[in-house]
């Protein structure tokens, strides 16, 4: 009697399992796909060439080129000279989050031993391959101490130009070390 019981279970589990199958075997076959106007806009015309990605025109996560080594992006998205002279230029901060391949550099808040009643806090962005004027950009937040609390101030906008200077200098005496 325990048997039946047994076998009756296992019909009512078996059941289901061959339809879950069966609705394998159907999503695994596919109809032909013709191209359509939506593919030969997303390819520039090629209806047959592989459509860009948000890794550049032909790369993806894992085939990605290894760039220019004289432009100084050879392993990163973004110049690999801005991005080692922004983490030496804030490298007396410590850093919440720094992403190499999205060139973004967030520090913590980092107060200095001198000035216990401010702190400070930097964000890096770099914004291109080539080591030019525009490709970083510095955004700094300053709180200070208010009766028991930090409030958020102003911060020159020169600050920011301030320390995008200091990393475009590092990363030009970076790239002219690496051309000796």
């Amino acid at each position: 009697m325990t048997r039946f019981r047994f076998s009756k279970y296992l019909n009512l589990l078996a059941i289901p399992m061959v339809f879950g199958l069966t609705a394998c075997e159907t999503n695994m076959k596919k109809e032909a796909r013709y191209p359509t106007g939506a593919d030969r806009a997303s390819t520039g015309g090629d209806i047959y060439a592989k459509p860009d990605t948000i890794w550049g025109k032909g790369q993806s996560l894992f085939n990605r080129d290894k760039g220019d080594a004289e432009d100084g992006s050879a392993g990163v998205t973004v110049n690999s000279y801005l991005w080692r002279a922004s983490l030496d230029t804030v490298s007396f901060m410590p850093l919440a989050s720094a992403d190499p391949f999205g060139g973004v550099i967030l520090t913590d808040w980092y107060t200095a031993p001198e000035t216990p009643d401010e702190r400070y806090k930097v964000n890096v962005f770099i914004l291109g391959k080539q080591l030019r004027s525009d490709g970083v950009r510095v955004r700094v937040f300053k709180q200070v101490a208010y009766k028991g609390s930090w409030q958020d101030t102003e911060v020159g906008t020169d600050t920011g130009r301030q320390l995008e200077d200091t990393i475009l200098t590092r990363a030009r005496q970076l790239r002219a070390a690496s051309e000796e």
